[in-house]
């Protein structure tokens, strides 16, 4: 791994960090992050493949009360340099390398969230200086302690990212190719299973009754061989579109205060 390469996947992992508290432009979400770290360094397609396993996972992590959702900018910049690692050694299975980076993504997301209690600790004192700072109008101060917060952010996961990119790809490359068939299978079965499993807490989440049958159609219309993705990504949309527009309708109508389902709102207006 050239010394660029290794510059550009720390510069994509400092931001992932900053995106889990900013939430601006999403670079800490497995997609992205696992897609600009397979640009980088000459492996889009794998990064891709990699991002959209890891995304169906992380897709049930959510921070409620006090719970903490996994690290998911560790685990995306992670599993992606290993797979990286692994690609450039020589390994023999793509799809081994890319299983097995998905398989020790889910265990480097809760072990993220150690560092995350450790910056979280340091942001302590920084806050104290902040509020020190308000209280003499000192509004540099506040921005300037601000940015350093955000950016130990991105230092927490800069840092593992760095040291990871100089373990030896014939490490990990004699690790993958000595693995037996039985152990790479069960982590591609166990890593399908995690990705259900992160898909199901989201249904569970946003399971209602006005939004059933438009899974159910969902679930239909992936089922026709004959629909691309960007088919059923605009039928999406356009599901979504209608929905909205329905809602706005019922609302207009008066049916603000209904049982929330438009179509039921907009019924109820009628009769």
């Amino acid at each position: 791994m050239s010394a660029l390469t290794i510059l550009l996947i720390v510069i994509v992992a400092f931001l992932a960090g900053m995106e889990g508290i900013l939430d601006e432009f999403q670079f800490h979400q497995p997609l992205v992050a696992c897609t600009l770290i397979g640009l980088v360094s000459g492996h889009p397609q794998e990064g891709i493949i990699l991002g959209g396993s890891l995304q169906m996972i992380a897709l049930g992590w959510a921070n409620i009360g006090a719970a903490v959702a996994p690290d998911a900018a560790l685990a995306s910049v992670a599993s992606a340099i290993l797979m990286v690692i692994a690609l450039d050694g020589g390994a023999t299975d793509t799809v081994a390398a890319i299983n097995t980076s998905i398989a020790v993504a889910v265990p480097l997301s809760v072990a993220g969230l150690f560092l995350t209690m450790i910056c979280r600790t340091i942001a302590i004192p920084m806050v104290h200086a902040m509020d020190a700072a308000a209280s003499k109008a000192d509004f540099r101060g506040i921005e300037v302690w601000q940015v350093l917060a955000i950016c130990l952010q991105g230092v927490r996961i800069a840092i593992p990212a760095a040291a990871l990119c100089f373990i030896p790809a014939e490490s990990v490359t004699a690790v993958l190719n000595s693995m037996p068939a039985w152990l790479s299978g069960g982590m591609a079965v166990g890593g399908g299973m995690v990705a259900a499993v992160g898909y199901a807490m989201v249904i569970n989440m946003m399971a209602t009754k006005e939004t059933w049958p438009f899974f159910v159609l969902g679930f239909v219309l992936a089922a026709l061989s004959e629909l691309t993705l960007i088919a059923l990504g605009a039928i999406g949309i356009s599901l979504a579109l209608i929905y909205l527009g329905l809602k706005e309708l019922a609302t207009a109508g008066g049916g603000a205060a209904g049982s929330g389902d438009p179509l039921g709102d907009i019924l109820n207006d009628y009769e």
